[in-house]
Protein backbone atom coordinates (compact mmCIF):
# COMPACT_ATOMS: atom_id res chain seq x y z
CA UNK A 1 0.00 0.00 0.00
CA UNK A 2 1.44 3.37 -1.03
CA UNK A 3 0.38 5.54 1.92
CA UNK A 4 2.92 6.19 4.71
CA UNK A 5 2.83 4.32 8.02
CA UNK A 6 0.82 5.80 10.88
CA UNK A 7 2.10 3.04 13.17
CA UNK A 8 5.04 0.69 12.78
CA UNK A 9 5.73 -1.93 15.45
CA UNK A 10 9.16 -3.50 15.05
CA UNK A 11 10.18 -6.74 16.82
CA UNK A 12 7.73 -6.15 19.66
CA UNK A 13 8.06 -8.76 22.41
CA UNK A 14 6.13 -9.04 25.68
CA UNK A 15 6.57 -11.73 28.31
CA UNK A 16 4.59 -12.51 31.44
CA UNK A 17 6.85 -14.74 33.51
CA UNK A 18 7.60 -17.81 31.39
CA UNK A 19 4.77 -17.05 28.92
CA UNK A 20 5.63 -15.08 25.77
CA UNK A 21 2.46 -13.20 24.80
CA UNK A 22 4.01 -11.42 21.80
CA UNK A 23 7.11 -12.78 20.08
CA UNK A 24 9.05 -10.33 17.85
CA UNK A 25 5.97 -8.98 16.10
CA UNK A 26 6.29 -6.62 13.13
CA UNK A 27 3.06 -4.81 12.29
CA UNK A 28 2.21 -1.75 10.21
CA UNK A 29 -0.87 0.48 10.11
CA UNK A 30 -1.03 2.89 7.17
CA UNK A 31 -2.52 6.37 7.25
CA UNK A 32 -6.18 6.44 6.22
CA UNK A 33 -6.54 2.67 6.62
CA UNK A 34 -8.85 0.35 8.55
CA UNK A 35 -6.85 -2.68 9.70
CA UNK A 36 -8.53 -5.74 11.25
CA UNK A 37 -6.49 -7.66 13.83
CA UNK A 38 -7.45 -11.34 13.99
CA UNK A 39 -6.36 -14.30 16.08
CA UNK A 40 -7.56 -17.06 18.36
CA UNK A 41 -7.90 -16.59 22.12
CA UNK A 42 -4.47 -16.16 23.65
CA UNK A 43 -2.88 -15.17 20.33
CA UNK A 44 -1.71 -11.85 21.80
CA UNK A 45 -4.04 -9.35 20.05
CA UNK A 46 -5.12 -7.43 23.14
CA UNK A 47 -1.62 -7.51 24.66
CA UNK A 48 -0.21 -5.98 21.47
CA UNK A 49 -2.84 -3.24 21.40
CA UNK A 50 -2.38 -2.59 25.12
CA UNK A 51 1.24 -1.73 24.36
CA UNK A 52 0.10 0.75 21.69
CA UNK A 53 -2.35 2.34 24.13
CA UNK A 54 0.15 2.55 27.02
CA UNK A 55 -1.32 -0.07 29.34
CA UNK A 56 1.68 -2.42 28.92
CA UNK A 57 5.29 -1.62 28.05
CA UNK A 58 7.17 -3.90 25.61
CA UNK A 59 10.15 -5.91 26.84
CA UNK A 60 11.80 -5.61 23.43
CA UNK A 61 11.24 -3.75 20.18
CA UNK A 62 10.42 -0.25 18.99
CA UNK A 63 7.19 1.58 18.12
CA UNK A 64 7.18 4.28 15.45
CA UNK A 65 4.37 6.85 15.07
CA UNK A 66 4.30 8.62 11.70
CA UNK A 67 7.90 7.50 11.14
CA UNK A 68 9.30 8.74 14.46
CA UNK A 69 10.46 6.37 17.25
CA UNK A 70 8.37 6.91 20.40
CA UNK A 71 8.20 5.60 23.95
CA UNK A 72 4.66 4.79 25.12
CA UNK A 73 4.78 4.09 28.85
CA UNK A 74 1.28 5.25 29.82
CA UNK A 75 -2.14 6.03 28.28
CA UNK A 76 -1.14 9.73 28.49
CA UNK A 77 1.88 9.00 26.30
CA UNK A 78 -0.44 7.25 23.84
CA UNK A 79 -2.77 10.28 23.68
CA UNK A 80 0.23 12.60 23.28
CA UNK A 81 1.10 10.56 20.19
CA UNK A 82 -2.47 10.69 18.87
CA UNK A 83 -3.42 7.10 19.82
CA UNK A 84 -6.73 6.30 21.54
CA UNK A 85 -8.28 2.94 22.40
CA UNK A 86 -12.01 2.27 22.73
CA UNK A 87 -12.35 -0.72 25.04
CA UNK A 88 -15.10 -3.34 24.83
CA UNK A 89 -16.29 -2.51 28.36
CA UNK A 90 -17.14 1.17 28.57
CA UNK A 91 -15.43 3.33 31.18
CA UNK A 92 -18.13 5.92 31.82
CA UNK A 93 -19.72 7.54 34.87
CA UNK A 94 -23.48 6.92 34.53
CA UNK A 95 -24.65 10.03 36.44
CA UNK A 96 -22.45 12.38 34.39
CA UNK A 97 -23.40 13.91 31.04
CA UNK A 98 -21.68 13.01 27.79
CA UNK A 99 -19.62 16.20 27.93
CA UNK A 100 -18.54 15.62 31.54
CA UNK A 101 -17.40 12.08 30.68
CA UNK A 102 -15.55 13.26 27.58
CA UNK A 103 -13.50 15.94 29.41
CA UNK A 104 -13.06 13.94 32.64
CA UNK A 105 -9.39 13.87 33.63
CA UNK A 106 -8.29 16.70 31.33
CA UNK A 107 -6.36 19.59 32.83
CA UNK A 108 -6.97 23.21 31.92
CA UNK A 109 -5.67 26.50 33.27
CA UNK A 110 -8.18 28.20 35.55
CA UNK A 111 -11.86 27.25 35.55
CA UNK A 112 -12.82 24.55 33.07
CA UNK A 113 -15.02 25.95 30.30
CA UNK A 114 -17.64 23.19 29.88
CA UNK A 115 -19.66 25.34 27.50
CA UNK A 116 -16.72 25.62 25.08
CA UNK A 117 -16.08 21.89 25.47
CA UNK A 118 -19.72 21.13 24.62
CA UNK A 119 -19.46 23.29 21.50
CA UNK A 120 -16.39 21.38 20.36
CA UNK A 121 -18.11 18.04 21.09
CA UNK A 122 -21.11 19.14 19.01
CA UNK A 123 -18.73 20.06 16.18
CA UNK A 124 -17.11 16.58 16.29
CA UNK A 125 -20.55 14.91 16.35
CA UNK A 126 -21.75 16.88 13.33
CA UNK A 127 -18.54 16.14 11.43
CA UNK A 128 -18.82 12.36 11.75
CA UNK A 129 -22.57 11.89 12.22
CA UNK A 130 -22.59 10.91 15.89
CA UNK A 131 -25.97 10.70 17.62
CA UNK A 132 -25.37 12.19 21.09
CA UNK A 133 -26.06 15.47 22.84
CA UNK A 134 -23.35 16.90 25.16
CA UNK A 135 -25.83 17.43 28.02
CA UNK A 136 -27.39 13.94 27.81
CA UNK A 137 -26.89 11.77 30.90
CA UNK A 138 -25.12 8.44 30.29
CA UNK A 139 -27.83 6.49 32.14
CA UNK A 140 -30.36 7.74 29.55
CA UNK A 141 -28.29 6.48 26.62
CA UNK A 142 -28.55 3.37 24.47
CA UNK A 143 -25.52 1.06 24.25
CA UNK A 144 -24.50 2.48 20.88
CA UNK A 145 -24.68 6.03 22.26
CA UNK A 146 -22.41 5.06 25.16
CA UNK A 147 -19.95 3.64 22.66
CA UNK A 148 -20.20 6.90 20.71
CA UNK A 149 -19.21 8.82 23.85
CA UNK A 150 -16.10 6.63 24.15
CA UNK A 151 -15.18 7.32 20.51
CA UNK A 152 -15.78 11.08 20.86
CA UNK A 153 -13.69 11.01 24.04
CA UNK A 154 -10.56 9.90 22.14
CA UNK A 155 -11.28 12.21 19.17
CA UNK A 156 -11.68 15.16 21.58
CA UNK A 157 -8.19 14.40 22.90
CA UNK A 158 -6.82 14.70 19.38
CA UNK A 159 -6.42 11.03 18.46
CA UNK A 160 -5.88 10.29 14.77
CA UNK A 161 -5.13 6.59 15.39
CA UNK A 162 -8.05 4.67 16.94
CA UNK A 163 -8.11 1.12 18.27
CA UNK A 164 -11.58 -0.45 18.66
CA UNK A 165 -11.81 -3.65 20.73
CA UNK A 166 -14.87 -5.77 19.79
CA UNK A 167 -16.88 -2.62 18.95
CA UNK A 168 -19.98 -4.42 17.63
CA UNK A 169 -20.35 -6.98 20.41
CA UNK A 170 -23.54 -5.43 21.84
CA UNK A 171 -24.95 -3.58 18.82
CA UNK A 172 -27.95 -4.34 16.63
CA UNK A 173 -27.35 -4.81 12.87
CA UNK A 174 -28.62 -1.29 12.23
CA UNK A 175 -26.30 0.18 14.89
CA UNK A 176 -23.39 -1.84 13.48
CA UNK A 177 -24.03 -0.46 9.99
CA UNK A 178 -24.09 3.06 11.42
CA UNK A 179 -20.81 2.48 13.30
CA UNK A 180 -19.17 1.22 10.11
CA UNK A 181 -20.38 4.33 8.25
CA UNK A 182 -18.77 6.45 10.97
CA UNK A 183 -15.53 4.44 10.72
CA UNK A 184 -15.46 4.98 6.96
CA UNK A 185 -16.06 8.71 7.49
CA UNK A 186 -13.12 8.84 9.93
CA UNK A 187 -10.95 6.95 7.45
CA UNK A 188 -11.94 9.43 4.71
CA UNK A 189 -10.88 12.22 7.07
CA UNK A 190 -7.40 10.68 7.30
CA UNK A 191 -7.81 8.76 10.55
CA UNK A 192 -6.20 5.32 10.88
CA UNK A 193 -8.17 2.57 12.64
CA UNK A 194 -7.46 -0.87 14.07
CA UNK A 195 -10.46 -3.09 14.81
CA UNK A 196 -10.25 -6.25 16.94
CA UNK A 197 -13.21 -8.53 16.27
CA UNK A 198 -14.12 -12.21 16.04
CA UNK A 199 -16.91 -11.54 13.51
CA UNK A 200 -15.33 -12.35 10.16
CA UNK A 201 -18.20 -11.02 8.05
CA UNK A 202 -17.62 -7.62 9.66
CA UNK A 203 -13.89 -7.84 8.97
CA UNK A 204 -14.66 -8.38 5.29
CA UNK A 205 -17.23 -5.58 5.28
CA UNK A 206 -15.33 -2.69 6.85
CA UNK A 207 -11.55 -3.28 6.75
CA UNK A 208 -8.96 -2.63 4.03
CA UNK A 209 -6.41 -5.12 5.29
CA UNK A 210 -6.23 -7.98 7.80
CA UNK A 211 -3.32 -8.91 10.08
CA UNK A 212 -3.35 -12.34 11.73
CA UNK A 213 -1.66 -13.42 14.98
CA UNK A 214 -1.25 -17.02 16.11
CA UNK A 215 0.19 -18.09 19.47
CA UNK A 216 1.89 -14.74 19.98
CA UNK A 217 3.46 -14.58 16.53
CA UNK A 218 2.61 -12.51 13.46
CA UNK A 219 1.49 -14.98 10.79
CA UNK A 220 0.90 -12.53 7.97
CA UNK A 221 -1.38 -9.98 6.42
CA UNK A 222 -3.75 -9.99 3.48
CA UNK A 223 -5.79 -7.41 1.61
CA UNK A 224 -9.45 -7.84 2.55
CA UNK A 225 -10.50 -7.96 -1.09
CA UNK A 226 -8.33 -11.08 -1.50
CA UNK A 227 -9.76 -12.91 1.55
CA UNK A 228 -12.90 -14.77 2.64
CA UNK A 229 -14.13 -16.19 5.95
CA UNK A 230 -12.66 -19.62 5.27
CA UNK A 231 -9.18 -18.36 4.31
CA UNK A 232 -9.01 -16.06 7.35
CA UNK A 233 -10.08 -18.84 9.71
CA UNK A 234 -7.49 -21.21 8.28
CA UNK A 235 -4.81 -18.53 8.79
CA UNK A 236 -5.86 -18.01 12.42
CA UNK A 237 -6.05 -21.68 13.35
CA UNK A 238 -3.26 -23.02 11.16
CA UNK A 239 -5.38 -25.73 9.57
CA UNK A 240 -8.61 -26.10 7.63
CA UNK A 241 -11.68 -25.51 9.81
CA UNK A 242 -15.33 -26.21 8.99
CA UNK A 243 -17.49 -23.11 9.45
CA UNK A 244 -20.91 -24.70 9.20
CA UNK A 245 -23.41 -24.80 12.06
CA UNK A 246 -25.47 -27.96 11.82
CA UNK A 247 -29.13 -27.23 12.64
CA UNK A 248 -31.22 -30.42 12.48
CA UNK A 249 -34.97 -30.09 12.91
CA UNK A 250 -36.25 -30.65 16.48
CA UNK A 251 -37.38 -34.24 17.09
CA UNK A 252 -40.69 -34.59 18.98
CA UNK A 253 -40.45 -31.24 20.83
CA UNK A 254 -42.37 -31.16 24.11
CA UNK A 255 -42.88 -28.22 26.50
CA UNK A 256 -40.09 -28.30 29.07
CA UNK A 257 -40.22 -24.80 30.53
CA UNK A 258 -43.15 -22.35 30.37
CA UNK A 259 -42.62 -18.75 31.47
CA UNK A 260 -45.93 -16.98 32.06
CA UNK A 261 -46.42 -13.23 32.67
CA UNK A 262 -43.03 -12.90 34.37
CA UNK A 263 -42.39 -9.47 35.93
CA UNK A 264 -39.28 -8.58 37.95
CA UNK A 265 -37.82 -5.44 39.50
CA UNK A 266 -34.22 -4.70 40.44
CA UNK A 267 -33.04 -3.46 43.85
CA UNK A 268 -33.80 0.15 42.90
CA UNK A 269 -37.37 -0.71 41.97
CA UNK A 270 -36.76 -0.43 38.21
CA UNK A 271 -38.84 -2.89 36.18
CA UNK A 272 -36.47 -5.20 34.29
CA UNK A 273 -38.96 -7.72 32.89
CA UNK A 274 -42.54 -6.82 32.05
CA UNK A 275 -45.13 -9.57 31.55
CA UNK A 276 -42.76 -11.92 29.70
CA UNK A 277 -44.27 -15.16 28.38
CA UNK A 278 -42.85 -17.95 26.19
CA UNK A 279 -42.34 -21.73 26.14
CA UNK A 280 -39.02 -23.57 25.74
CA UNK A 281 -39.36 -27.04 24.21
CA UNK A 282 -37.24 -30.14 24.55
CA UNK A 283 -34.98 -30.87 21.60
CA UNK A 284 -34.74 -27.25 20.44
CA UNK A 285 -32.46 -24.28 20.86
CA UNK A 286 -34.49 -21.21 21.83
CA UNK A 287 -32.55 -18.01 21.23
CA UNK A 288 -33.04 -14.89 23.35
CA UNK A 289 -32.26 -11.80 21.28
CA UNK A 290 -32.14 -8.15 22.27
CA UNK A 291 -29.81 -5.20 22.61
CA UNK A 292 -27.73 -5.14 25.79
CA UNK A 293 -29.82 -4.34 28.86
CA UNK A 294 -33.13 -5.57 27.45
CA UNK A 295 -33.63 -8.07 30.29
CA UNK A 296 -31.77 -11.15 28.97
CA UNK A 297 -29.60 -11.43 32.09
CA UNK A 298 -32.51 -10.95 34.48
CA UNK A 299 -34.62 -13.49 32.57
CA UNK A 300 -32.13 -16.33 32.88
CA UNK A 301 -31.25 -15.47 36.47
CA UNK A 302 -34.97 -15.43 37.40
CA UNK A 303 -35.43 -18.91 35.93
CA UNK A 304 -32.32 -20.13 37.75
CA UNK A 305 -33.64 -18.87 41.10
CA UNK A 306 -31.10 -16.07 41.42
CA UNK A 307 -33.37 -13.04 40.89
CA UNK A 308 -36.48 -12.06 42.90
CA UNK A 309 -39.75 -12.40 40.98
CA UNK A 310 -42.61 -9.96 41.53
CA UNK A 311 -45.26 -11.78 39.48
CA UNK A 312 -45.70 -14.68 37.12
CA UNK A 313 -44.97 -18.39 36.83
CA UNK A 314 -42.04 -20.51 35.70
CA UNK A 315 -43.38 -24.01 35.10
CA UNK A 316 -40.97 -26.92 34.65
CA UNK A 317 -42.38 -30.07 33.02
CA UNK A 318 -40.43 -33.06 34.35
CA UNK A 319 -39.54 -35.38 31.43
CA UNK A 320 -39.38 -38.43 33.73
CA UNK A 321 -42.41 -38.06 35.98
CA UNK A 322 -44.48 -35.80 33.73
CA UNK A 323 -45.24 -33.59 36.73
CA UNK A 324 -45.37 -29.79 36.66
CA UNK A 325 -43.29 -27.77 39.12
CA UNK A 326 -43.52 -24.03 39.65
CA UNK A 327 -39.99 -22.74 40.22
CA UNK A 328 -41.02 -19.30 41.47
CA UNK A 329 -39.80 -18.77 45.04
CA UNK A 330 -37.09 -21.44 44.77
CA UNK A 331 -33.37 -20.72 45.05
CA UNK A 332 -30.81 -22.80 43.08
CA UNK A 333 -30.46 -25.36 45.90
CA UNK A 334 -34.25 -25.74 46.18
CA UNK A 335 -34.42 -26.29 42.42
CA UNK A 336 -31.76 -28.99 42.61
CA UNK A 337 -33.45 -30.70 45.59
CA UNK A 338 -36.74 -30.69 43.69
CA UNK A 339 -35.10 -32.88 41.06
CA UNK A 340 -35.09 -30.22 38.37
CA UNK A 341 -32.14 -30.81 36.04
CA UNK A 342 -31.02 -27.30 35.23
CA UNK A 343 -27.61 -25.99 34.16
CA UNK A 344 -26.75 -22.30 33.81
CA UNK A 345 -23.80 -20.53 32.18
CA UNK A 346 -24.12 -16.97 33.60
CA UNK A 347 -22.92 -13.76 31.97
CA UNK A 348 -20.58 -13.01 34.90
CA UNK A 349 -18.04 -15.82 34.53
CA UNK A 350 -15.82 -15.16 37.54
CA UNK A 351 -18.29 -13.29 39.72
CA UNK A 352 -21.10 -15.84 39.53
CA UNK A 353 -19.94 -18.89 37.57
CA UNK A 354 -16.51 -19.79 38.87
CA UNK A 355 -14.19 -19.19 41.84
CA UNK A 356 -11.15 -17.40 40.41
CA UNK A 357 -8.64 -18.62 42.99
CA UNK A 358 -9.50 -22.28 42.37
CA UNK A 359 -8.34 -24.46 39.51
CA UNK A 360 -10.45 -26.42 37.05
CA UNK A 361 -10.83 -29.40 39.39
CA UNK A 362 -11.96 -27.22 42.30
CA UNK A 363 -14.51 -25.46 40.12
CA UNK A 364 -15.85 -28.79 38.84
CA UNK A 365 -16.19 -29.84 42.48
CA UNK A 366 -18.54 -26.92 43.16
CA UNK A 367 -21.16 -28.92 41.30
CA UNK A 368 -20.57 -32.25 43.01
CA UNK A 369 -19.13 -31.76 46.49
CA UNK A 370 -22.42 -32.81 48.10
CA UNK A 371 -21.99 -36.24 46.50
CA UNK A 372 -19.26 -37.14 48.98
CA UNK A 373 -20.08 -39.18 52.08
CA UNK A 374 -19.84 -37.62 55.51
CA UNK A 375 -16.79 -35.38 55.79
CA UNK A 376 -15.30 -36.66 52.57
CA UNK A 377 -15.67 -34.80 49.28
CA UNK A 378 -15.84 -36.65 45.99
CA UNK A 379 -12.61 -35.58 44.23
CA UNK A 380 -12.21 -38.38 41.72
CA UNK A 381 -15.14 -37.46 39.47
CA UNK A 382 -14.34 -33.67 39.33
CA UNK A 383 -10.72 -34.42 38.44
CA UNK A 384 -11.82 -36.67 35.58
CA UNK A 385 -14.34 -34.06 34.40
CA UNK A 386 -11.67 -31.33 34.53
CA UNK A 387 -9.35 -33.43 32.39
CA UNK A 388 -12.14 -34.18 29.91
CA UNK A 389 -13.02 -30.46 29.54
CA UNK A 390 -9.31 -29.58 29.31
CA UNK A 391 -8.82 -31.93 26.36
CA UNK A 392 -12.22 -31.57 24.62
CA UNK A 393 -12.26 -27.74 24.58
CA UNK A 394 -8.46 -27.34 24.38
CA UNK A 395 -8.24 -25.14 27.48
CA UNK A 396 -4.87 -23.37 27.61
CA UNK A 397 -3.65 -23.92 31.18
CA UNK A 398 -0.53 -25.51 32.73
CA UNK A 399 -2.63 -27.89 34.87
CA UNK A 400 -6.13 -28.52 36.23
CA UNK A 401 -5.06 -26.89 39.51
CA UNK A 402 -3.95 -23.62 37.88
CA UNK A 403 -6.17 -20.72 39.19
CA UNK A 404 -8.83 -19.89 36.59
CA UNK A 405 -8.53 -16.12 37.25
CA UNK A 406 -5.04 -16.30 35.71
CA UNK A 407 -6.38 -17.80 32.47
CA UNK A 408 -7.47 -15.70 29.49
CA UNK A 409 -11.16 -14.77 29.33
CA UNK A 410 -11.81 -17.24 26.54
CA UNK A 411 -10.31 -20.14 28.48
CA UNK A 412 -12.30 -19.22 31.60
CA UNK A 413 -15.44 -19.40 29.46
CA UNK A 414 -14.48 -22.85 28.16
CA UNK A 415 -14.16 -24.16 31.72
CA UNK A 416 -17.59 -22.82 32.69
CA UNK A 417 -19.41 -24.03 29.57
CA UNK A 418 -17.77 -27.45 29.76
CA UNK A 419 -18.76 -27.91 33.41
CA UNK A 420 -22.41 -27.00 32.87
CA UNK A 421 -22.86 -29.13 29.74
CA UNK A 422 -21.38 -32.10 31.59
CA UNK A 423 -24.25 -32.02 34.13
CA UNK A 424 -26.59 -33.70 31.60
CA UNK A 425 -29.49 -31.32 32.43
CA UNK A 426 -33.07 -31.21 31.15
CA UNK A 427 -32.76 -27.43 30.65
CA UNK A 428 -29.47 -25.76 29.68
CA UNK A 429 -29.31 -21.95 29.83
CA UNK A 430 -26.34 -20.06 28.42
CA UNK A 431 -25.73 -16.31 28.58
CA UNK A 432 -23.15 -15.23 26.01
CA UNK A 433 -21.55 -18.69 25.93
CA UNK A 434 -19.04 -17.73 23.22
CA UNK A 435 -18.22 -14.19 24.39
CA UNK A 436 -14.49 -13.74 24.09
CA UNK A 437 -13.98 -17.03 22.26
CA UNK A 438 -12.22 -17.28 18.92
CA UNK A 439 -14.13 -18.58 15.92
CA UNK A 440 -12.73 -22.11 16.10
CA UNK A 441 -13.74 -22.63 19.75
CA UNK A 442 -17.06 -20.85 19.18
CA UNK A 443 -18.02 -23.41 16.56
CA UNK A 444 -17.02 -26.18 18.99
CA UNK A 445 -19.48 -24.70 21.51
CA UNK A 446 -22.23 -24.37 18.86
CA UNK A 447 -21.81 -28.05 17.98
CA UNK A 448 -21.89 -29.01 21.68
CA UNK A 449 -25.17 -27.10 22.15
CA UNK A 450 -26.64 -28.78 19.06
CA UNK A 451 -25.58 -32.17 20.45
CA UNK A 452 -27.38 -31.35 23.72
CA UNK A 453 -30.46 -30.35 21.74
CA UNK A 454 -30.46 -33.69 19.92
CA UNK A 455 -30.42 -35.47 23.29
CA UNK A 456 -33.82 -33.87 23.96
CA UNK A 457 -32.53 -31.05 26.16
CA UNK A 458 -34.20 -27.63 26.07
CA UNK A 459 -31.43 -25.12 25.35
CA UNK A 460 -31.89 -21.39 26.01
CA UNK A 461 -29.20 -19.40 24.23
CA UNK A 462 -28.60 -15.69 24.85
CA UNK A 463 -26.17 -14.36 22.26
CA UNK A 464 -24.86 -11.12 20.77
CA UNK A 465 -24.21 -12.20 17.19
CA UNK A 466 -27.49 -12.12 15.26
CA UNK A 467 -26.01 -14.12 12.38
CA UNK A 468 -25.24 -16.96 14.79
CA UNK A 469 -28.64 -16.72 16.49
CA UNK A 470 -30.36 -17.09 13.13
CA UNK A 471 -28.12 -19.97 12.06
CA UNK A 472 -28.03 -21.91 15.35
CA UNK A 473 -31.46 -21.48 16.94
CA UNK A 474 -34.83 -22.98 16.02
CA UNK A 475 -36.92 -20.13 17.44
CA UNK A 476 -36.15 -16.67 18.81
CA UNK A 477 -37.68 -14.73 21.68
CA UNK A 478 -36.92 -11.06 20.98
CA UNK A 479 -36.79 -8.73 23.98
CA UNK A 480 -37.06 -4.95 23.86
CA UNK A 481 -36.98 -2.94 27.07
CA UNK A 482 -37.89 -5.96 29.19
CA UNK A 483 -40.90 -6.93 27.06
CA UNK A 484 -41.34 -9.64 24.45
CA UNK A 485 -41.61 -7.91 21.07
CA UNK A 486 -41.78 -11.17 19.13
CA UNK A 487 -41.45 -14.97 19.23
CA UNK A 488 -40.32 -15.90 15.73
CA UNK A 489 -39.07 -18.77 13.57
CA UNK A 490 -35.28 -18.38 13.28
CA UNK A 491 -35.30 -20.26 9.97
CA UNK A 492 -37.51 -17.79 8.14
CA UNK A 493 -37.05 -14.34 9.70
CA UNK A 494 -34.38 -11.95 8.39
CA UNK A 495 -31.65 -10.26 10.39
CA UNK A 496 -33.11 -6.82 9.60
CA UNK A 497 -36.57 -7.88 10.87
CA UNK A 498 -35.05 -9.11 14.14
CA UNK A 499 -33.08 -5.85 14.43
CA UNK A 500 -36.32 -3.87 14.19
CA UNK A 501 -37.99 -6.05 16.83
CA UNK A 502 -34.99 -5.46 19.12
CA UNK A 503 -35.57 -1.72 19.02
CA UNK A 504 -39.34 -1.33 18.94
CA UNK A 505 -42.33 -2.93 20.62
CA UNK A 506 -44.97 -4.66 18.57
CA UNK A 507 -48.53 -4.12 19.70
CA UNK A 508 -50.00 -7.43 18.67
CA UNK A 509 -49.63 -10.34 21.07
CA UNK A 510 -46.47 -12.30 20.28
Amino acid sequence: MGSPCAIKMENITKRFGTVTANDHINLELHEGEILSLLGENGSGKTTLMNMLSGIYFPDEGQIYVHGKPVTIASPKDAFDNGIGMIHQHFKLVDVFTAAQNIVLGLEEQGKFDLKAASARITEICQKYGFDIKPDQKVYDMSVSQKQTVEIVKVLYRGADILILDEPTAVLTPQETDKLFDIMRAMKKDGKSLIIITHKLHEVLDVSDRVAVLRKGEYIGGVLTKDANQQSLTDMMVGRSVTLNIDRPMPVDPQPRLAVKNLTVYDQLGVKRLDNVSFTANSGEILGIAGVAGSGQKELLESIAGLYPIARGEIMFYDPESGQEKNLVGMDPLDIKRAGVGMAFVPEDRLGMGLVGSMGMTGNMMLRSWRNGKGLFVDRKHPEQLANDVWKELEVVTPSTSFPVRRMSGGNVQKVLVGREIAQDPAVLMTAYAVRGLDINTSYTIYNLLTAEKMKGIAVLYVGEDLDVLLELCDRLVVLCGGQVSGVVDARTITKEEVGLLMTQHRKEDA
